[in-house]
């Protein structure tokens, strides 16, 4: 009996640690850096990989542990959040700030043993998101943009750890996803409209789930393709994207802006679920396309 009660108190605790550094978040960002890093790469350096695929996920973990020891009485006011361990009362906000300290402390050591400057942006979003993003959530639905500054830099952050430096390059993937996430959150922002309205979260950038957040929505999907485009054209030095990869990538990109104007159009919380999942899908194909065509071009 001890036996059982002692596999299942560990499997509980590893739950909750998967929960409060959100793991499988943590996991789609560690992809966007890796799919960077192949970008950037000009030899393929696997200590490196790991290197960015573990301090990436340190410091996810660490900005999603900080945002939930700060928001933990807001989360216990909506269905979506308020089993989460803190509010659940299953980890103390100390334990869970101890988490979230230490995972800063290895992410930062992890990433400047790529480089200096992928430790800095790390650094920079664990501080955007946490310090800045997270307080405004409540405050305004300007906190959506404020929070796409973070959400953007892992993509670009793999090409930084593999050249070492900023430029062109990284600053078009940085602009890929940071036009990619206003669709994206604000279809999530959608249709968990009346929960997020019990923690106070502005969300929706009229406040409403109407026909002018719709429009927004329609527009930044559309510059959302054109920056995923642009390098076909050759303005992006050594980033470039071949035309069966362009057309490939504005296809997907159209599926995405079907469900965005199909919102417009119906302006329900299924079509709003099935605009998330049409970006989901297209930032993940995106960035496998965009590596594919590096190395298959």
């Amino acid at each position: 009996m001890s036996s059982t009660k002692s596999s299942v108190s560990t499997a509980s605790v590893i739950t909750d640690f998967k929960e409060i550094t959100k793991i499988g978040l943590s996991i789609s960002v560690v992809f966007s850096s890796m799919a960077g890093y192949l970008l950037g790469a000009e030899t393929i350096s696997f200590s490196t990989l790991m290197l960015l695929a573990l301090g990436g996920y340190f410091m996810v973990g660490a900005s999603n542990a900080y945002n939930q020891i700060i928001e933990r009485d807001l989360d216990a006011l909506m269905d979506r959040t308020k089993n989460r361990p803190i509010p659940a009362g299953r980890m103390s906000v100390n334990t869970a700030f101890i988490i979230a300290t230490v995972f800063t402390i290895l992410g930062i050591i992890t990433l400047y043993n790529i480089n200096q400057k992928t430790a800095m942006w790390g650094a920079i979003s664990i501080f955007l998101y946490t310090s800045v993003y997270t307080p405004l959530k409540t405050k305004t639905s300007l906190s959506v943009f404020v929070g796409a500054l973070p959400g953007a830099i892992p993509f670009m952050l793999g090409w930084v750890a593999a050249r070492g430096e900023f430029g062109i390059e990284p600053g078009t993937l940085f602009a890929i996803q940071f036009f990619w996430q206003f669709p994206h959150f604000w279809s999530i922002g959608w249709f968990l409209y009346e929960d997020y309205k019990k923690g106070g979260f502005f969300m929706l950038p009229t406040g409403k789930q109407d026909k002018g957040t719709a429009v927004q929505i329609i527009m930044y999907s559309i510059w959302t393709i054109i920056a995923s485009i642009i390098p076909v054209f050759g303005f992006t030095g050594d980033l470039k994207l071949s035309i069966v990869g362009a057309i490939l990538v504005t296809l997907l990109g159209l599926v995405m802006l079907f469900y965005a104007f199909k919102l417009f159009k119906k302006r329900s919380v299924k079509v709003a679920k099935q605009l998330m999942l049409s970006s989901v899908f297209y930032i993940t194909m995106l960035q496998i396309i965009y590596v594919a065509d590096k190395f298959l071009r």
